[in-house]
């Protein structure tokens, strides 16, 4: 954890951790490739989290179902904890970011995450309210819990004629998700989301055991 010169703690969440807080003075942090980073919180309750995952990624259909119920245990974490800190499934309002197409390979496993984590909103009827997923380019995702404040940056990448349609058409829908409702690109800043006020914290890692 960082302490800024504001006394903002700035808490970084790695690839299968999750971290709730209601403490107002927290940032979370997380870099982004094909993994997915679901930002969550209680507008009421003043609490919120990250997780951030990457499943497996596999067309065999029996691997894909262990992929499926290992990504719906961590995002479960992630809500149970909110729920734990006051929040209710109710009011949880949810930004997903990540899924790039960033590896080489028969599989986008990003595509696939994305997919996974917007299926599991849908699921549990928790309310989808934006972020910015797929396309080629990683991003770095800071989040303000209790505000529901995001802002992201997407790297830069350099233009290529051996990219496919697909994934230069996803480049394009990444951009247009990034600057929906702010003025920048991806190639700046863009403000996501926003809000305000304070809780308490938790920080997990999301194996199976809970260590």
């Amino acid at each position: 954890m960082r302490i800024d010169e504001a006394g903002e703690s700035r808490i970084h969440v790695i690839q299968g951790e999750y971290y709730v807080t209601g403490d107002a003075t927290v940032m979370l942090t997380t870099i982004l490739g094909s993994c997915v980073a679901a930002c969550m919180r209680d507008p009421e309750a003043q609490v919120g989290g990250m997780n951030h995952f990457l499943l497996p990624g596999n067309e065999d259909m029996s691997r894909s179902r262990e992929a499926e119920s290992y990504g719906v245990h961590l995002m479960e974490l992630l809500v149970n904890d909110l729920l734990h800190h006051g929040a209710r499934r109710d009011r949880l309002q949810a930004k997903l970011f990540g899924g790039s197409a960033t590896m080489q390979g028969l599989t986008d496993v990003g595509s696939l995450n994305g997919k996974f984590a917007e299926r599991f909103l849908r699921h549990e009827g928790i309310s989808y309210v934006g972020g910015s997923l797929g396309g080629d380019r990683g991003r770095r995702i800071q989040f303000w819990p209790t505000s529901g404040r995001a802002k992201l940056r997407c790297a830069r990448t350099k233009p290529s004629r051996h990219r496919s349609p697909a994934r230069r058409s996803g480049r394009r829908e990444a951009r247009s998700s990034c600057s929906k409702g702010v003025e920048s690109e991806c190639d700046d800043d863009c403000e996501l989301f926003r809000d305000a006020g304070p809780h308490h914290a938790h920080r997990r890692s999301a194996s199976p055991d809970g260590a």
